[in-house]
Protein backbone atom coordinates (compact mmCIF):
# COMPACT_ATOMS: atom_id res chain seq x y z
CA UNK A 1 0.00 0.00 0.00
CA UNK A 2 1.64 3.72 -1.01
CA UNK A 3 1.38 5.42 2.40
CA UNK A 4 1.67 8.41 0.86
CA UNK A 5 -1.72 8.10 -0.91
CA UNK A 6 -3.02 6.78 2.00
CA UNK A 7 -1.89 10.05 4.14
CA UNK A 8 -3.48 12.19 1.14
CA UNK A 9 -6.43 10.41 1.51
CA UNK A 10 -6.79 11.02 4.95
CA UNK A 11 -5.98 14.58 4.84
CA UNK A 12 -8.74 15.41 2.44
CA UNK A 13 -11.23 13.48 4.25
CA UNK A 14 -9.83 15.64 6.99
CA UNK A 15 -10.62 18.56 5.22
CA UNK A 16 -13.89 17.95 4.17
CA UNK A 17 -15.45 17.02 7.55
CA UNK A 18 -13.64 19.82 9.21
CA UNK A 19 -15.68 22.04 6.80
CA UNK A 20 -18.91 19.89 7.31
CA UNK A 21 -18.02 20.47 11.02
CA UNK A 22 -17.73 24.03 10.88
CA UNK A 23 -21.21 24.79 8.94
CA UNK A 24 -22.99 22.30 11.77
CA UNK A 25 -21.51 24.68 14.00
CA UNK A 26 -23.13 27.73 12.21
CA UNK A 27 -26.55 25.85 11.92
CA UNK A 28 -26.16 25.82 15.97
CA UNK A 29 -25.56 29.58 16.19
CA UNK A 30 -29.04 31.09 16.04
CA UNK A 31 -32.33 28.11 15.72
CA UNK A 32 -32.47 27.97 19.77
CA UNK A 33 -32.72 31.54 20.07
CA UNK A 34 -34.73 32.46 16.71
CA UNK A 35 -37.31 29.50 17.18
CA UNK A 36 -38.46 30.87 20.80
CA UNK A 37 -40.11 33.95 19.94
CA UNK A 38 -42.42 32.48 17.96
CA UNK A 39 -43.30 29.97 20.82
CA UNK A 40 -43.83 32.53 23.56
CA UNK A 41 -47.56 32.70 23.70
CA UNK A 42 -47.27 28.49 24.07
CA UNK A 43 -44.66 29.01 26.87
CA UNK A 44 -46.80 31.73 28.33
CA UNK A 45 -50.33 30.16 28.66
CA UNK A 46 -48.11 26.81 29.51
CA UNK A 47 -45.60 27.72 31.97
CA UNK A 48 -47.89 31.05 33.21
CA UNK A 49 -45.06 34.02 32.24
CA UNK A 50 -46.00 37.14 32.58
CA UNK A 51 -45.25 39.76 29.37
CA UNK A 52 -42.25 41.30 31.27
CA UNK A 53 -40.39 37.61 32.08
CA UNK A 54 -40.96 36.58 28.49
CA UNK A 55 -39.06 39.66 27.39
CA UNK A 56 -36.59 38.77 29.80
CA UNK A 57 -36.58 34.73 28.39
CA UNK A 58 -36.00 36.80 24.83
CA UNK A 59 -33.41 38.93 26.20
CA UNK A 60 -31.28 36.56 28.42
CA UNK A 61 -28.76 34.94 25.44
CA UNK A 62 -28.33 38.17 24.55
CA UNK A 63 -26.91 39.37 27.65
CA UNK A 64 -24.77 35.50 27.81
CA UNK A 65 -23.53 36.85 24.92
CA UNK A 66 -22.10 39.94 25.78
CA UNK A 67 -20.96 38.59 29.34
CA UNK A 68 -19.78 35.30 28.13
CA UNK A 69 -17.82 36.43 24.85
CA UNK A 70 -14.63 38.12 26.28
CA UNK A 71 -14.04 35.53 28.59
CA UNK A 72 -13.91 32.52 25.72
CA UNK A 73 -10.44 33.64 24.69
CA UNK A 74 -9.34 32.84 28.13
CA UNK A 75 -10.97 29.48 28.34
CA UNK A 76 -10.09 28.34 24.91
CA UNK A 77 -6.16 29.48 26.13
CA UNK A 78 -6.52 26.47 28.36
CA UNK A 79 -7.92 23.95 26.70
CA UNK A 80 -7.57 24.59 22.79
CA UNK A 81 -10.32 26.38 20.21
CA UNK A 82 -11.73 22.72 19.41
CA UNK A 83 -11.94 21.69 22.77
CA UNK A 84 -13.67 24.55 24.06
CA UNK A 85 -15.73 24.35 20.89
CA UNK A 86 -17.07 21.07 21.85
CA UNK A 87 -17.78 22.06 25.75
CA UNK A 88 -19.76 25.03 24.06
CA UNK A 89 -21.67 22.51 21.85
CA UNK A 90 -22.46 19.95 24.84
CA UNK A 91 -23.49 22.97 27.14
CA UNK A 92 -25.86 24.32 24.10
CA UNK A 93 -27.27 21.07 24.07
CA UNK A 94 -28.01 20.47 27.76
CA UNK A 95 -29.06 23.83 27.44
CA UNK A 96 -32.16 23.09 24.95
CA UNK A 97 -33.16 19.63 26.60
CA UNK A 98 -33.30 21.37 29.68
CA UNK A 99 -35.60 24.29 28.86
CA UNK A 100 -37.78 21.65 27.53
CA UNK A 101 -39.45 21.01 30.49
CA UNK A 102 -41.97 23.20 31.35
CA UNK A 103 -41.16 24.94 34.62
CA UNK A 104 -39.55 28.38 35.25
CA UNK A 105 -36.37 27.45 36.83
CA UNK A 106 -35.80 25.03 33.78
CA UNK A 107 -36.89 27.04 31.17
CA UNK A 108 -34.39 30.39 32.07
CA UNK A 109 -31.38 27.92 33.16
CA UNK A 110 -31.86 26.46 29.95
CA UNK A 111 -31.95 29.73 28.42
CA UNK A 112 -28.96 30.97 30.16
CA UNK A 113 -26.77 27.26 29.29
CA UNK A 114 -28.14 28.13 25.68
CA UNK A 115 -26.49 32.00 25.42
CA UNK A 116 -23.55 30.32 27.07
CA UNK A 117 -22.99 27.78 24.68
CA UNK A 118 -23.67 29.81 21.42
CA UNK A 119 -21.50 32.72 22.89
CA UNK A 120 -18.87 30.23 22.82
CA UNK A 121 -19.12 29.12 18.95
CA UNK A 122 -19.65 32.97 17.96
CA UNK A 123 -16.36 33.83 19.26
CA UNK A 124 -14.56 30.82 17.93
CA UNK A 125 -15.73 29.87 14.99
CA UNK A 126 -13.90 33.02 13.15
CA UNK A 127 -10.64 32.20 15.03
CA UNK A 128 -11.09 28.60 13.94
CA UNK A 129 -11.86 29.35 9.90
CA UNK A 130 -8.37 31.57 10.59
CA UNK A 131 -6.55 28.82 12.18
CA UNK A 132 -7.63 26.05 9.55
CA UNK A 133 -8.28 28.12 6.45
CA UNK A 134 -6.50 31.43 6.40
CA UNK A 135 -6.09 31.46 2.50
CA UNK A 136 -10.18 30.68 2.65
CA UNK A 137 -11.13 32.63 5.06
CA UNK A 138 -13.13 35.19 2.86
CA UNK A 139 -14.71 32.28 1.30
CA UNK A 140 -15.26 30.10 4.42
CA UNK A 141 -16.96 32.91 6.40
CA UNK A 142 -19.69 33.55 3.64
CA UNK A 143 -20.26 29.78 3.84
CA UNK A 144 -21.07 29.76 7.84
CA UNK A 145 -22.71 32.97 7.71
CA UNK A 146 -24.50 32.21 5.13
CA UNK A 147 -25.61 28.37 7.14
CA UNK A 148 -26.15 30.92 10.24
CA UNK A 149 -29.17 32.76 8.25
CA UNK A 150 -30.84 30.21 6.53
CA UNK A 151 -31.40 27.97 9.71
CA UNK A 152 -32.16 30.53 11.52
CA UNK A 153 -34.88 31.52 9.04
CA UNK A 154 -35.76 27.87 9.22
CA UNK A 155 -36.44 28.05 12.79
CA UNK A 156 -38.08 31.22 12.98
CA UNK A 157 -40.61 29.35 9.86
CA UNK A 158 -40.95 25.92 10.96
CA UNK A 159 -41.19 25.97 15.07
CA UNK A 160 -45.41 27.04 15.51
CA UNK A 161 -45.75 24.31 12.17
CA UNK A 162 -43.78 21.85 14.19
CA UNK A 163 -45.51 22.89 17.67
CA UNK A 164 -48.81 22.83 16.87
CA UNK A 165 -49.19 21.43 13.20
CA UNK A 166 -47.46 18.18 14.10
CA UNK A 167 -48.53 18.16 17.53
CA UNK A 168 -45.30 18.57 19.43
CA UNK A 169 -45.76 21.20 21.42
CA UNK A 170 -43.58 23.78 22.65
CA UNK A 171 -41.18 21.36 24.01
CA UNK A 172 -41.19 19.10 20.89
CA UNK A 173 -39.86 21.88 18.76
CA UNK A 174 -37.28 23.15 21.09
CA UNK A 175 -36.11 19.80 21.17
CA UNK A 176 -35.76 19.62 17.54
CA UNK A 177 -33.17 22.34 17.36
CA UNK A 178 -31.13 20.14 19.65
CA UNK A 179 -30.61 17.17 16.34
CA UNK A 180 -28.11 19.61 15.01
CA UNK A 181 -26.31 20.02 18.36
CA UNK A 182 -26.15 16.33 18.47
CA UNK A 183 -24.65 15.93 14.62
CA UNK A 184 -21.79 18.39 15.43
CA UNK A 185 -21.04 16.94 18.54
CA UNK A 186 -20.45 13.84 16.99
CA UNK A 187 -18.05 15.14 14.71
CA UNK A 188 -15.81 17.07 16.75
CA UNK A 189 -15.24 14.19 18.93
CA UNK A 190 -14.26 12.79 15.98
CA UNK A 191 -12.02 16.04 15.02
CA UNK A 192 -10.28 16.22 18.33
CA UNK A 193 -9.46 12.61 18.01
CA UNK A 194 -8.08 12.86 14.97
CA UNK A 195 -5.93 15.85 15.28
CA UNK A 196 -5.54 16.37 18.94
CA UNK A 197 -2.55 18.95 18.38
CA UNK A 198 -4.05 22.50 18.45
CA UNK A 199 -1.53 25.06 17.02
CA UNK A 200 -3.43 27.52 19.16
CA UNK A 201 -3.21 25.41 22.21
CA UNK A 202 -1.70 28.05 24.73
CA UNK A 203 -0.52 27.07 27.87
CA UNK A 204 -0.65 29.06 31.27
CA UNK A 205 2.87 30.53 31.20
CA UNK A 206 1.50 32.66 28.02
CA UNK A 207 -1.73 34.39 29.12
CA UNK A 208 -4.33 35.99 26.78
CA UNK A 209 -3.30 39.19 25.23
CA UNK A 210 -4.34 42.32 26.28
CA UNK A 211 -2.89 44.04 23.17
CA UNK A 212 -6.36 43.90 21.15
CA UNK A 213 -8.32 45.74 24.11
CA UNK A 214 -5.61 48.62 23.59
CA UNK A 215 -5.77 49.03 19.73
CA UNK A 216 -7.66 51.72 17.48
CA UNK A 217 -8.62 49.20 14.94
CA UNK A 218 -10.03 46.92 17.75
CA UNK A 219 -12.31 49.34 19.29
CA UNK A 220 -13.56 50.65 15.52
CA UNK A 221 -14.60 46.71 14.53
CA UNK A 222 -16.16 46.56 18.30
CA UNK A 223 -17.89 49.63 17.86
CA UNK A 224 -18.59 48.64 13.89
CA UNK A 225 -19.77 45.21 15.16
CA UNK A 226 -21.63 47.08 18.04
CA UNK A 227 -24.12 49.46 16.08
CA UNK A 228 -24.98 46.87 12.95
CA UNK A 229 -26.15 44.32 15.89
CA UNK A 230 -28.62 47.39 17.53
CA UNK A 231 -29.96 47.84 13.87
CA UNK A 232 -30.28 43.65 13.43
CA UNK A 233 -32.42 43.60 16.71
CA UNK A 234 -34.08 46.02 16.32
CA UNK A 235 -35.42 45.36 13.08
CA UNK A 236 -35.88 42.14 13.94
CA UNK A 237 -38.35 42.63 17.42
CA UNK A 238 -39.87 46.31 15.52
CA UNK A 239 -39.98 46.27 11.89
CA UNK A 240 -43.54 44.37 12.09
CA UNK A 241 -44.87 46.51 14.51
CA UNK A 242 -43.79 49.30 12.11
CA UNK A 243 -45.14 47.91 9.21
CA UNK A 244 -48.42 47.25 11.27
CA UNK A 245 -49.00 51.00 12.17
CA UNK A 246 -48.83 51.51 8.44
CA UNK A 247 -52.43 49.87 7.89
CA UNK A 248 -50.71 46.13 6.82
CA UNK A 249 -51.71 42.94 8.65
CA UNK A 250 -49.36 41.74 11.43
CA UNK A 251 -49.11 38.50 9.69
CA UNK A 252 -48.48 40.09 6.28
CA UNK A 253 -46.20 42.17 8.30
CA UNK A 254 -44.16 39.20 9.83
CA UNK A 255 -43.51 37.51 5.99
CA UNK A 256 -41.85 41.16 5.78
CA UNK A 257 -39.68 40.69 8.12
CA UNK A 258 -39.12 37.10 6.46
CA UNK A 259 -38.59 38.67 3.43
CA UNK A 260 -35.96 41.06 4.44
CA UNK A 261 -34.00 37.89 6.09
CA UNK A 262 -34.23 36.36 2.52
CA UNK A 263 -33.15 39.12 0.39
CA UNK A 264 -30.16 39.19 3.03
CA UNK A 265 -28.63 35.70 1.97
CA UNK A 266 -27.40 36.47 -1.03
CA UNK A 267 -25.34 39.46 0.50
CA UNK A 268 -24.28 37.47 3.25
CA UNK A 269 -22.69 34.52 0.56
CA UNK A 270 -20.59 36.87 -1.65
CA UNK A 271 -20.26 39.89 0.52
CA UNK A 272 -17.10 38.34 2.34
CA UNK A 273 -15.89 36.48 -0.33
CA UNK A 274 -15.65 39.94 -2.69
CA UNK A 275 -13.81 41.20 0.58
CA UNK A 276 -11.25 38.76 1.04
CA UNK A 277 -10.08 39.86 -2.18
CA UNK A 278 -9.46 43.47 -1.60
CA UNK A 279 -6.91 44.63 0.70
CA UNK A 280 -9.59 47.05 2.11
CA UNK A 281 -13.21 46.73 2.79
CA UNK A 282 -13.96 50.34 3.56
CA UNK A 283 -15.76 51.00 -0.17
CA UNK A 284 -18.27 47.55 0.63
CA UNK A 285 -18.80 48.78 4.15
CA UNK A 286 -19.71 52.60 2.25
CA UNK A 287 -21.79 50.85 0.48
CA UNK A 288 -23.70 48.93 2.77
CA UNK A 289 -24.24 51.71 5.02
CA UNK A 290 -25.58 53.61 2.01
CA UNK A 291 -28.28 50.71 1.48
CA UNK A 292 -29.29 51.03 5.24
CA UNK A 293 -29.58 54.98 5.13
CA UNK A 294 -31.74 54.68 2.22
CA UNK A 295 -33.76 51.78 3.46
CA UNK A 296 -34.60 53.39 6.60
CA UNK A 297 -35.26 56.49 4.99
CA UNK A 298 -37.62 55.02 3.01
CA UNK A 299 -39.08 53.49 6.02
CA UNK A 300 -39.65 57.08 6.86
CA UNK A 301 -41.64 58.19 4.44
CA UNK A 302 -42.99 54.82 2.89
CA UNK A 303 -46.36 55.23 4.99
CA UNK A 304 -48.64 55.79 2.48
CA UNK A 305 -46.44 54.51 -0.63
CA UNK A 306 -46.00 50.59 -0.83
CA UNK A 307 -43.68 50.98 -3.86
CA UNK A 308 -41.32 52.65 -1.62
CA UNK A 309 -41.93 50.36 1.36
CA UNK A 310 -41.12 47.49 -0.83
CA UNK A 311 -37.73 49.03 -2.05
CA UNK A 312 -37.01 49.68 1.68
CA UNK A 313 -37.06 46.38 2.86
CA UNK A 314 -35.36 45.00 0.20
CA UNK A 315 -32.43 48.11 0.75
CA UNK A 316 -32.45 47.25 4.65
CA UNK A 317 -32.12 43.08 4.10
CA UNK A 318 -29.12 43.72 1.86
CA UNK A 319 -27.63 45.66 4.33
CA UNK A 320 -28.87 43.76 7.36
CA UNK A 321 -27.29 40.19 5.27
CA UNK A 322 -24.35 42.05 3.98
CA UNK A 323 -23.24 44.32 7.32
CA UNK A 324 -22.73 41.06 9.60
CA UNK A 325 -20.80 38.84 7.38
CA UNK A 326 -18.51 41.70 6.93
CA UNK A 327 -18.24 42.21 10.72
CA UNK A 328 -17.32 39.11 11.25
CA UNK A 329 -14.54 38.79 8.19
CA UNK A 330 -13.30 41.97 9.58
CA UNK A 331 -12.33 40.05 12.53
CA UNK A 332 -10.29 37.68 10.16
CA UNK A 333 -8.55 40.33 7.79
CA UNK A 334 -7.42 42.79 11.20
CA UNK A 335 -5.99 40.11 13.19
CA UNK A 336 -2.23 37.81 12.47
CA UNK A 337 -3.21 34.79 13.51
CA UNK A 338 -5.85 32.52 15.55
CA UNK A 339 -5.46 33.32 18.90
CA UNK A 340 -5.80 36.96 17.97
CA UNK A 341 -8.83 36.56 16.19
CA UNK A 342 -10.54 34.71 18.96
CA UNK A 343 -9.47 37.45 21.49
CA UNK A 344 -10.89 39.96 18.28
CA UNK A 345 -13.84 38.51 18.10
CA UNK A 346 -14.40 37.84 21.92
CA UNK A 347 -13.93 41.70 21.98
CA UNK A 348 -15.91 43.25 19.50
CA UNK A 349 -19.02 40.53 20.17
CA UNK A 350 -19.14 41.34 23.64
CA UNK A 351 -19.92 45.01 23.04
CA UNK A 352 -22.06 44.11 20.51
CA UNK A 353 -24.64 42.02 22.24
CA UNK A 354 -24.52 44.60 24.91
CA UNK A 355 -25.80 46.89 21.77
CA UNK A 356 -28.23 44.23 20.84
CA UNK A 357 -29.38 43.64 24.33
CA UNK A 358 -30.20 47.59 24.67
CA UNK A 359 -31.52 48.29 21.21
CA UNK A 360 -35.07 46.31 21.21
CA UNK A 361 -35.65 47.81 24.79
CA UNK A 362 -34.82 51.14 24.09
CA UNK A 363 -36.62 52.07 20.99
CA UNK A 364 -39.77 50.17 22.31
CA UNK A 365 -39.34 52.87 25.60
CA UNK A 366 -38.70 55.74 22.93
CA UNK A 367 -42.18 54.92 21.30
CA UNK A 368 -43.59 54.22 24.29
CA UNK A 369 -42.64 58.26 25.14
CA UNK A 370 -43.23 59.56 21.97
CA UNK A 371 -46.42 57.14 20.66
CA UNK A 372 -45.28 57.92 16.91
CA UNK A 373 -42.53 55.42 14.95
CA UNK A 374 -40.63 58.97 13.37
CA UNK A 375 -38.38 59.57 16.06
CA UNK A 376 -37.26 56.07 16.57
CA UNK A 377 -36.53 55.22 12.90
CA UNK A 378 -35.19 58.76 12.79
CA UNK A 379 -32.72 57.44 15.57
CA UNK A 380 -31.85 54.22 13.27
CA UNK A 381 -30.83 56.33 10.49
CA UNK A 382 -28.27 58.15 12.74
CA UNK A 383 -27.47 55.03 13.75
CA UNK A 384 -26.91 53.53 10.17
CA UNK A 385 -24.71 56.57 9.59
CA UNK A 386 -22.66 55.42 12.67
CA UNK A 387 -21.97 51.81 11.13
CA UNK A 388 -21.43 53.63 8.19
CA UNK A 389 -18.66 55.88 9.57
CA UNK A 390 -17.04 52.56 11.26
CA UNK A 391 -17.17 50.33 9.05
CA UNK A 392 -15.26 52.51 6.19
CA UNK A 393 -12.68 52.68 9.52
CA UNK A 394 -12.41 49.08 10.04
CA UNK A 395 -12.10 48.51 6.32
CA UNK A 396 -8.80 50.14 5.65
CA UNK A 397 -5.95 48.09 5.45
CA UNK A 398 -4.33 47.97 8.82
CA UNK A 399 -3.94 44.81 11.25
CA UNK A 400 -4.10 44.95 15.08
Amino acid sequence: MDLSKSSDYNKSISIYLLIAGIVLVAFNLRPAITSLGPLVGFIQEDVGLAHWSSGLLMSLPLITFSVMSPLVPKISSRLSNEKTLLLGLIILLTGICSRSIPYTFFLFAGTLLVGIGIAIGNVLLPAIVKDKFPEKFGLMTSVYSTSMGVFASLASGLSVPLADGQGLGWQGAQMVWGIPAVAAIIVWFYLLKYNREDKEVITGAKPVSTKVWSSPIAWQIAVFMGFQSFLFYVTISWLPEILHSYGMSLETAGWMLSFTQLVGLPASFFIPFIASRLRSQSLIACGLGICAILGYSGLLFSADHYPILVISIILIGLALGGIFPLALSLIGFRSQNAKQAAELSGMAQSTGYILAAVGPLFIGSLFDWTHVWSIPIVLLIIIAGIVTIFGILSGRDRHI
